[in-house]
């Protein structure tokens, strides 16, 4: 049996080596909610589960083919962004979505990992802030991206809604302040905000090292839901459900950092 109708979901971001983040995180998502996965590369690194030894840059008019590749001829119900690597890329990245009239877009604003430290420059920033995510309809933003978007230090609750209304005003139609890296009773706290509602969502916390790629899973499985035609905040709930199973059948491969179990229900017939 040929199928001719099935949701279409685009990644633009950055390949992960080592699979467990990135393009590869992306399209196993997307594969996993039964959507065609497409994907325009920005970045390739050399990386496996104990770090990132060498990122190398595609030029941006390589990104822009790409896009311009799978939009005109397949089709795209929704797309996310991920690792965008520099000013050049983001500005080009920009332009095409706004070209292609791509809609439901999710952007993942990679700006600074789960541990603090920046991975791109503030000239990059500003124009991320500028230029893409005026176009989001959702904002996925890790407790230290909150806090360079919102200009707010982000300790309790509170300090995430507040930074989820400021980071509302660069443009985004909802943000998701994610609570992965917070601490005690609000570690995997999420605040959803949409300019009329501020929620507080909570999913149970799995104790596992092994959680290598979560923001890629979660950011994917949203554009995932949104592909199949769920409203924004539906979207959001399931995109933490399917992250917080994933992360009970993590994989302990390598000697570090491993990644989400993405096809936890094969995983369960092993």
């Amino acid at each position: 049996m040929t199928l001719t109708s099935i949701p279409i979901a685009l990644t633009i971001a950055g390949s992960d080596s080592g699979g467990g983040a990135g393009i590869q995180a992306d399209l196993r998502t997307f594969a996993f909610h039964c959507v065609h996965g497409t994907s325009a590369l920005t970045c390739i690194t050399a990386q496996n589960t104990l770090g990132v030894s060498r990122v190398d840059a595609l030029p941006p008019e390589a990104v822009a083919a790409q896009i311009q590749a799978v939009v005109q001829d397949i089709g795209v119900q929704a797309a996310k962004t991920g690792m965008l690597l520099n000013q050049e890329i983001i500005v080009t990245v920009s332009e095409q979505v706004a070209a292609c009239g791509i809609q439901n877009l999710v952007v993942d604003p990679v700006m600074v990992s789960r541990t603090g430290a920046q991975l791109i420059d503030d000239s990059a920033i500003a124009v991320l802030r500028s230029h893409l995510i005026p176009q989001a309809a959702i904002l996925t933003p890790n407790r230290y991206e909150a806090e360079l978007l919102s200009g707010i230090e982000i300790y309790s609750l509170e300090d995430m809604q507040n930074a989820s209304e400021k980071i509302f005003e660069l443009g985004a139609k909802s943000v998701l302040v994610k609570g992965g890296g917070m601490s005690g009773e609000l570690r995997g706290v999420d605040v959803w905000f949409d300019g009329d509602r501020c929620e507080t969502l909570t999913t149970q916390t799995i104790e596992t090292p092994h959680t290598h790629g979560t923001g890629c899973t979660l950011s994917a499985a949203i554009a995932a839901n949104l592909a199949l035609g769920k409203d924004l905040r539906s979207a959001v709930q399931l995109g933490k459900n399917y992250v917080t199973t994933a992360l009970q059948y993590s994989l302990a491969i390598g000697r570090g950092q491993g990644p989400v179990g993405h096809f936890f229900p094969l995983m369960q017939q092993v």
